[in-house]
């Protein structure tokens, strides 16, 4: 017996490892229940992963043939049988006692080999603050929805630091090299240089600890980490140390100074690539897959296919050279960006340079702009079926539920498809539309297209934790509307979170919805009469929470464009009605988002602070924070709201207050009879902007209000106005 009661049956090739892991994270997620059930090994089939569940003498037998097997076979019969659910934004874990039977024994194979997850970007849009508490979490959900294939870059700082200290470089030459925490994925891609930094030594010796932590759950439930590899970037004083070394200059043109990468055909290149991997594998171990992406964002000096070839062959050859058994993941989102570059003559000398046994491609955005059918599926490669979703972490109700629920089976029967080899989820940032993350990884275990229909029924069930018609209804509203996205970049902004302007769009924030806002209207109306009945679940109450929201952002863009023509109309008395209804719905929002943790500014503030050992990094940690989800670089930046976000706390105070000294300004001009220049306070708002990402004041880090009072409050308030608003 384990902790928790759980019963120890023993499986021949099932690993001791495996098996306590798969016990260990029932007994987290279900303590009062976990000695209800059984583990035991069942092996692949034909080497695919295989889970099953049914019951005998009074327990669930779940049999699997790795930990990640077990636990989906735990989720599959907490979502089926006890209908409930786990996300990010409100699971649902009430169960019946005693607990359900399984009828018949359940038997799925699943037709992936991988099942991938996370992005470069999730590292910070999301992750940049997590500790272990928060980590170990995310591994359960991953395991229970299937994934066996994780990207893990934490702690990586600190390899980089003993290989560039052993090759002579001082802490000194170093400072300008590493950057913020909050920036760490574009500085291993090679984009920036000390960005938010210098980064302390204590937050690179934690984070090996941390990530020590990371893989070891990992591994004991039969997931093989991707670790990272060495394409090129090396320190801004590489060619003081090394002057004859070949360096190219290349720039993101993001605003940020030029960083250097060290040319594959330069010796140097091979000796820093072994150095970089033996040293991981020395701290961390491997499982012999390693991600590169040597012109992420970045052009190849040359479209020479025998430059690309050689890249490539270097690349591979400093992981070899240490791992013989090294596989390369490069993510095939270099051939979408840059397309006007990639042609099929460049992309083949890239990819043909490696042995396809050697490499795996994820197609990154295949929902919305797939790579591999313009491809040859990657010219023979192995690659996988990507759900992208979301850029830069914005909140946004947004997806395409039906590109994702028949996709990747209608993939895997495609002829031309090649060496499909896996699934993944490869989003920018985490947190929002749990149900798209829900829809993509239903397909783990099957190989037919879902149907929508019954699979959002049973959603809404398992999520609210009862059946209910309305919700029933109210979903298919929601599929119909915001989860039946165009081809745009990732969910839509509100202008609410833009640098104050008249135009519909600005910069980073596309306004553009692919429904009507009265569209989504008889949604929120079910929602809200479901609240009666759901009410007490939290996933209902977020997901109520967030609708309003939606209906409110959409609703801001209406108001701008009123006030933006009562300026071209020379209406100051509408003006100031229009410009005061955006206030005062901006305050509305903020005091709605304040209801629930996932969208509290204090909470993020406060976790990047927590990692502070001094006052100075707690301030550092807290500039980083505040930067990335505002003007995401420099006072200058090209790049401010790209991350924006709907939060309390970032509405009260950075959005508001800049509309506020924008509707002053616009109000001055209109009494004065004088042209407003939105140029002109354009550049002259950037100081306060960069006032306050370097301010300290405190922001809530605990929810104020009830969720459900405050929506039916606004539900009350807008409902009646916007419904006679889109009726004229």
């Amino acid at each position: 017996m384990l902790a928790g009661g759980c019963m120890l049956v023993a499986g021949h090739a099932f690993s001791q490892l495996n098996e306590q892991a798969a016990h260990a994270l029932i007994a987290r997620v279900l303590p009062a229940e976990a000695g209800h059930f059984v583990v035991s090994y069942i092996p692949p089939e034909k080497g695919e992963d295989v889970f099953e569940l049914e019951s005998k003498h009074g327990k669930i037998l779940l049999r699997g043939s790795n930990g990640v097997s077990v636990a989906s076979a735990f989720y599959f019969y907490l979502k089926n049988y006890c209908h409930c659910n786990i996300s990010w934004d409100g699971s649902n874990l009430r169960v019946s006692h005693p607990l359900p039977l399984v009828p018949q024994r359940v038997h799925k194979v699943s037709p992936y080999k991988y099942r991938y997850y996370l992005n470069y970007c999730t590292f910070n849009y999301s992750m940049s603050w997590w500790g272990w508490k928060r980590w170990q979490w995310e591994i359960d959900w991953m395991a229970m929805h299937g994934i066996n294939m994780p990207l893990a870059l934490t702690g990586q700082n600190e390899i980089w630091y003993k290989v560039y200290r052993s090759l002579g470089f001082t802490a000194a030459d170093l400072k300008g090299f590493f950057s913020g925490p909050a920036y760490f994925n574009w500085f291993w891609m090679g984009n920036l240089d000390g960005w938010d930094g210098p980064l302390p030594r204590d937050w690179m010796t934690s984070h090996v600890i941390l990530q020590k932590q990371i893989l070891a759950r990992e591994r004991s439930l039969g997931m093989t980490p991707v670790l990272p590899a060495f394409t090129g970037h090396v320190p801004p004083s590489f060619h003081i140390r090394y002057p004859e070394a070949k360096l190219k200059k290349t720039n993101w043109g993001a605003g940020f100074a030029d960083v250097n990468i060290l040319d594959p055909s330069d010796p140097m290149f091979q000796l820093i690539g072994k150095k970089f991997i033996a040293e991981e594998i020395k701290t961390f171990g491997t499982d012999h897959l390693y991600s590169a992406d040597t012109f992420n964002e970045n052009v190849p000096p040359t479209s020479d296919s025998t430059f690309l070839d050689g890249v490539s062959k270097k690349v591979l050859s400093a992981m070899t050279a240490v791992d013989p058994d090294a596989i390369w993941v490069m993510q095939g989102w270099l051939f979408l960006n840059d397309s006007k570059y990639w042609k099929p003559t460049q992309i083949r000398a890239l990819l043909n340079a490696v042995p396809d046994n050697r490499m795996i491609i994820l197609d990154l955005w295949s929902e919305t702009t797939p790579v591999w059918n313009k491809t040859d599926a990657y010219y023979g490669k192995p690659w996988i079926w990507c759900m992208l979703l979301n850029f830069g972490g914005n909140i946004s109700l947004f997806g395409r539920m039906d590109q994702v629920a028949g996709g990747p089976a209608a993939a895997l029967h495609d002829s031309l498809a090649g060496k499909l080899t896996g699934i993944g989820l490869t989003p920018e940032g985490i947190g929002q539309n749990p149900v798209m993350y829900e829809l993509m990884m239903a397909n783990t275990w099957r190989d037919k297209a879902i149907d929508l229909n019954s699979w959002l029924k049973a959603y809404a069930w398992s999520r609210y934790g009862k059946k209910d018609p309305l919700a029933e209804q109210a979903w298919g509203v929601l599929r119909n509307t915001v989860y039946r996205a165009d081809r745009g970049e990732g969910g839509p902004e509100s202008i609410l979170t833009a640098r104050p302007c008249f135009a519909r769009n600005a910069n980073w924030t596309y306004t553009h919805l692919s429904y009507r806002p009265q569209d989504l209207l008889p949604a929120w109306d079910d929602l809200m009469a479901a609240s009666r009945n759901l009410g007490a679940a939290d996933g209902f109450r977020y997901d109520l929470v967030d609708l309003t929201r939606q209906v409110l952002a959409n609703y801001a863009d209406t108001l701008q464009q009123q006030f933006s023509q009562a300026y071209l109309n020379k209406d100051t008395m509408a003006f100031h009605h229009y410009s005061h209804e955006f206030l005062a719905l901006l305050d509305d929002m903020d005091r709605l988002l304040a209801t629930r943790k996932e969208f509290l500014l204090g909470r993020w503030i406060d976790q990047a602070k927590s990692w502070g050992t001094t006052l100075a990094e707690k301030q550092l940690y807290e500039k980083n924070a505040r930067d990335l989800v505002t003007l995401w670089g420099g006072k200058n930046s090209p790049l401010h709201e790209y991350a924006c976000k709907q939060w309390s706390g970032l509405i009260k105070g950075f959005y508001r207050p800049r509309w506020v000294k924008f509707f002053s300004y616009v109000d001055s001009c209109m009494s004065a009879n004088a042209p407003v220049d939105v140029k002109s306070f354009d550049r002259r708002i950037r100081d306060w902007e960069w006032h306050w990402v370097n301010s300290h004041n405190r922001y809530p880090s605990a929810v104020r209000g009830d969720a459900l009072a405050v929506s039916r409050e606004l539900y009350h308030k807008y409902d009646p106005m916007l419904k006679a608003l889109y009726t004229h």
